[in-house]
């Protein structure tokens, strides 16, 4: 263990690195408890990187420099000499057992560094193309790593990725108002009679908003349909987590609307109770799929399906063998995550990246 981790007891520490780890991101919390042990901990790797990646860019000094440092540490991880840190360490063993591609996560950190510009979105589609770059990555990695190598399937986890993101910008609105970003598209906002920077100095809820967010929404609920069809083809094992999260983000879209579509004065929470309910009927397929696994792929994640090999030696690639890094690897791991989630309390009150 490193020296700059003082660690004396570790069953009460590894219990305060799941409280934290909890409270930075109860979605993925409940959604990683339905799945198969070895695919659980190779999401945490690949989360924590994530959003250690994040949080990097988000609370450092320079944000250009640590995108830059962060594609160091990413050369170092695919070269499998990983940079002596928890995370990298374990992510270097998910790249090697999954054999993830690397276009995947340099698609990821290009979406950090759309948001360290403060870059705009004039379209949905141009919405759309953050959304591939921050969420639809996650998608099509956290399928890989469960071994799906088909590209119809793994277009319908990119698109749960993009949907996710989708619901997420539409629950922070207000946040991302206050905090001086508009994420919502512009032409959008005109067209249903809103001036975008007149929004941003007073954000309001009302019906001009309430027709932005149906929008968006709508586009939403496409993409989770067609990644319903997706879930149904995954290993059985991992269905019920990937259900909950899918599930679980719906779910906010639709406390969203029943709040009266105001993002601004409120914040849409979805409620313990109905946690439970969701969580109880992962383990059951959707009753009706109306989407087409060979759906085309959407325009937005063309280019993350264009990083996917074609190699039949990639192909033939199953479940890889389990990974199972040791105690101490994981204790660190949780404890770096719980430094970076107390940072983030403290420095800022609230996420306003948009990001999942």
């Amino acid at each position: 263990m490193r020296n700059d981790h003082q660690i004396t007891t570790p069953h009460t520490d590894m219990r305060e690195c799941r409280r934290l780890l909890y409270h930075g991101s109860r979605s993925f919390h409940i959604a990683s408890r339905f799945l198969p042990p070895t695919l659980r901990e190779s999401a945490c790797g690949l989360y924590a990187f994530c959003r250690i990646a994040d949080d990097l860019v988000d609370l450092g000094e320079d944000p250009k420099q640590a995108l830059t440092e962060l594609h160091r540490r990413l050369d170092l991880i695919y070269a499998g000499t990983p940079k002596n840190h928890s995370v990298d360490r374990v992510l270097s063993q998910i790249v090697t057992d999954h054999q993830l591609p690397r276009g995947l996560l340099d698609a990821l950190l290009e979406g950090f560094d759309w948001d360290t510009a403060g870059r705009s979105y004039e379209t949905v589609e141009d919405l759309c193309d953050y959304g591939a770059r921050v969420a639809g990555t996650v998608g099509l990695m956290m399928a890989i790593l469960m071994g799906v190598k088909d590209h119809n399937s793994l277009a319908r986890a990119a698109d749960l990725g993009v949907a996710m993101q989708l619901t997420n910008i539409c629950r922070d609105v207000g946040e991302d108002a206050r905090a001086g970003r508009l994420y919502l598209p512009r032409q959008l906002c005109r067209d249903h009679g809103i001036d975008p920077d007149a929004f941003l100095a007073a954000p309001s809820p009302g019906p001009k908003l309430t027709a932005v967010l149906q929008h968006l929404l709508g586009e939403a609920d496409r993409r989770y349909q067609l990644a319903d069809i997706g879930i149904e083809q995954l290993p059985k094992t991992c269905r019920p987590g990937i259900r909950a999260a899918r599930r679980l983000y719906a779910e906010i879209g639709n406390t969203l609307v029943a709040g009266g579509y105001d993002p601004i004065t409120t914040r849409a929470i979805v409620t313990r109770r109905r946690k439970v309910g969701i969580a109880t009927g992962v383990f059951r397929a959707p009753k009706q799929i109306s989407a087409e696994l060979a759906a085309p792929c959407a325009r937005e994640n063309r280019f993350l399906l264009a990083s996917v090999p074609h190699t039949e030696e990639w192909q033939r690639l199953t479940q890889p063998r389990s990974f199972s890094p040791s105690a101490s690897w994981m204790l660190d791991l949780f404890m770096v995550m719980g430094q970076r989630d107390q940072m983030t309390t403290e420095h800022q009150s609230t996420d306003h990246s948009g990001r999942i």
